[in-house]
Order: C-alpha cells, then structure tokens, then sequence
C-alpha cells in the first residue's frame, strides 16, 4: 500500500496526515503522539476513528500539525485520519459520518472590530 496523503482543519490548526499500512504507530511532529498529547482526551480523539472502524493496529500515520491550539490540534489531526481512511476503503465513509468525523467544524474566532472592545462587546453607552 502506498502512502495516502490528506489534509485536516479545525480553528487555526492544519494537520497533514500521512497513512500507510504498519502496525499501529502514530507520530506527531516527530514526536510520539502520547508525549505530544499528554492528556488522555487528547489522545483518545486522536484515535477515535481507528476505534470506530475496528483498525487501530493496522497502518502507520504519520502527522505534521501546525497552528492552534491542543483541542483544534487533536480535532483536526482526527478529521485527517478520517479522511485518510475514506481513501482506504470506501466501506468505512458510512461509520465516520455517522459519528461525525468527516465533518469540517467551520466554527472560527470572530475578528475584533475596529472602534469596539472586542468582537461583539460594545464599549458603555453614555447617554449624558
């Protein structure tokens, strides 16, 4: 098997995901992806989508994450490996959607706006 290439967003975390066929070893930023992740829900999302599919074991991957924070991070490094699955095998798209892995979550951080405190706060209105 060759070595599938794909892309996850979520917030301002990219994760390029990179999958071939080995036994189950995850690596983040040449790290491994417990010491990068060191809390156990961070992980767990991670690997949520081999845990769906019963093939956790099974490939290799091979993550580059940059920007973000730990929960956009681990976010869109799972929508990556989910998508890299979908190319896998066809069979799977039905159990990630399902669970909702194969979703963009579009929700950003809206920009501040000039003259104003934040992005919706306004400053106190003073009538006299």
């Amino acid at each position: 098997m060759e070595v599938i290439n794909t892309v996850g967003r979520r917030k301002a975390a990219v994760a390029r995901v990179y999958v071939k066929s080995g036994e189950g070893k995850i690596t983040i930023n040449k790290r491994d992806f417990t010491n990068y992740f060191p809390l156990e829900i961070f992980q767990f999302v991670v690997k949520q989508p081999l845990l769906v599919t019963e093939k956790e074991g099974t490939f290799d991957i091979n993550i580059n994450l940059t920007g973000g924070g730990i929960k956009g991070q681990a976010e869109a490094a799972r929508l990556g490996i989910s998508r890299a699955l979908c190319q896998i095998d066809a069979e799977l798209r039905p159990i990630l959607k399902k669970n909702g892995f194969l979703t963009r979550d579009a929700r950003v951080v809206e920009r501040k706006k000039p003259g104003q405190p934040g992005a919706r706060k306004r400053f106190q209105f003073s009538k006299r």
